[in-house]
């Protein structure tokens, strides 16, 4: 004789209608919408080459830079510059061996090249340059300072983060280096 059969309790459902299998569709769906929006972020602010095509000039160049910042040390230039955010004034103090007629000013945007600005800062007494500036700087901006455009002798350079530095010294790149020693002993 056969025993009756015993109707099962667990129901075994399709798999469509499991939480587990759809889970990890929707992981692998998720992945592709963000993998494409940062292949379409990252073709929409292309950058430029990273690789230059003549990086044997462009070392030669710096050898150039370096120079400029040494003939700046030996001339004992030094300059504060000031930011007036009331009026939007630069105001250059240079101290040291060189009083030219005018300073060329560089703000350079560290990520975005079409954000730099350049500056010619007229010399109004002893040491003292000024021009109007750009309303509302902000962020980090790297900063140069030199004589001239092009083949210019000397050169300053310095780093601010504005508005919250009304202030920065712009020194030679040894300079520099020493006095950050200084302040890391005091």
């Amino acid at each position: 004789m056969s025993s009756p059969s015993l109707p099962s309790k667990d129901k075994v459902t399709p798999w469509y209608k499991q939480f587990w299998p759809w889970f990890l569709i929707g992981l692998l769906f998720s992945s592709i919408i963000v993998s494409t929006s940062f292949a379409v972020m990252s073709i929409k602010s292309y950058d430029g080459m990273v690789v230059q095509e003549d990086y044997y000039e462009h070392g030669k160049a710096i050898n150039m830079v370096l120079a400029k910042q040494e003939q700046a040390r030996a001339l004992n230039l030094t300059a504060d510059l000031r930011i007036d955010p009331l009026t939007s004034d630069i105001v250059v103090d240079l101290s040291g061996d060189a009083r030219p007629e005018m300073l060329y000013l560089d703000l350079i945007f560290p990520t975005e090249d079409n954000r730099d600005q350049s500056f010619i800062l007229e010399h109004v007494r002893d040491g003292r340059y000024i021009t109007q500036g750009p309303d509302n700087l902000r962020y980090r901006w790297y900063l140069q300072i030199q004589p001239a455009l092009e083949d210019a002798d000397w050169r300053l350079n310095g780093e601010a983060t504005f508005p919250n530095e009304n202030s920065v010294a712009l020194l030679p790149e040894g300079a520099k280096k020493a006095n950050e020693q200084r302040r890391a002993c005091l």
